[in-house]
């Protein structure tokens, strides 16, 4: 009773100081308004830029885009962590919030390796990415920083497409999803419930200045070369990017990719774990004994 008084009253505390709404449950509609990250927003280090976010049945899936160091992770994880904040019973730091409780939250943020199991940045991120997908429901929420990055530029734009496509059509659940492939916003016009926003940038005279601020609409560009600029790489080295940069865009136009949409399904639940079972046996290794026993297994779960 002691500890669950000190966790109600840590709560109501960090609401008071923090002037946090009380935050409003429906059964499908995401809607956040000028919503804080809890930590950055208490920071006096820094003016924190507040953002909303809205999603619902027709705008499930945000394809955010927008420069390195716009703010597109800080905005989901803020996002994470409002939507954990309102479920275990904490007002929010925004200005309002209505919001369908969630089942799971699933989240692939930033880049890490496993050196001990001898795994990739890149595997790492598949193996929780499909965790994600394997699990997710339409009462879930997805949270996908760059999926697809740490491999080869067609690779990576095939892999974050196929995903967007199977959790706009198959899964359903709401997703944040940011990328630096610019291609993939043309999703918005052939999935009827996925939706471009973009942080938003200031250039002039070649520079940038970062708003904070996400918008509806796709990015324009990456603005790599100016970030770049920002870290006050070498003059020679900036011009000679620029120059590359032109010529690449130029020849993306003559090879650019169809990104029409293909129709796919997602195993039956039941059946998922008869898929996952053979996965794992090696008929090399098994007696004609052990084959039908693992036949009669299989067998009893499909009834």
């Amino acid at each position: 009773m002691l500890s669950y008084l000190d966790c109600v009253t840590a709560l109501a505390c960090v609401s008071a100081e923090g002037g946090y709404v009380r935050p409003r449950f429906n059964s499908e509609v995401f809607d956040l308004k000028e919503g804080r990250h809890p930590i950055l927003a208490a920071s006096k280090k820094t003016r924190y830029v507040s953002n909303s976010c809205f999603m619902d049945k027709d705008n499930s899936v945000l394809i955010i885009t927008g420069p390195n160091m716009g703010g597109k992770s800080t905005y989901m994880r803020q996002v994470a962590l409002i939507v954990i904040m309102a479920q275990i019973g904490c007002f929010v730091p925004a200005e309002s919030l209505r919001m369908p409780i969630f089942d799971k939250v699933f989240t692939r943020i930033g880049a890490s390796d496993d050196i001990l199991s001898g795994q990739s940045t890149f595997m790492v991120e598949m193996n929780e990415a499909n965790y994600a997908l394997s699990n997710a429901t339409d009462k879930s929420l997805i949270l996908f920083d760059e999926i697809g990055r740490g491999t080869s530029t067609y690779d990576g734009m095939s892999i974050a497409q196929a995903m967007i496509e199977y959790i706009a059509v198959c899964i359903k659940a709401k997703t944040l999803f940011s990328t630096h492939y610019h291609e993939l916003t043309s999703l918005e016009e052939t999935l009827d419930n996925v939706k471009n926003v973009n942080v938003q940038v200031k250039e002039k005279n070649g520079e940038v200045t970062f708003m904070y601020r996400i918008i509806d609409g796709k990015a324009s560009q990456s603005y790599g070369v100016n970030v770049a600029r920002l870290a006050n790489l070498p003059e020679s080295v900036l011009e000679r990017a620029k120059d590359l940069l032109s010529q690449y865009e130029t020849e993306k136009k003559h090879v650019q990719q169809s990104l029409g949409f293909v129709e796919m399904s997602r195993p039956e639940p039941e059946n998922q774990e008869i898929i996952d079972d053979l996965r794992h046996i090696d008929p090399n290794n098994c007696t004609p004994m052990q084959a039908l026993q693992i036949l009669s297994e299989l067998k009893s779960k499909l009834k």
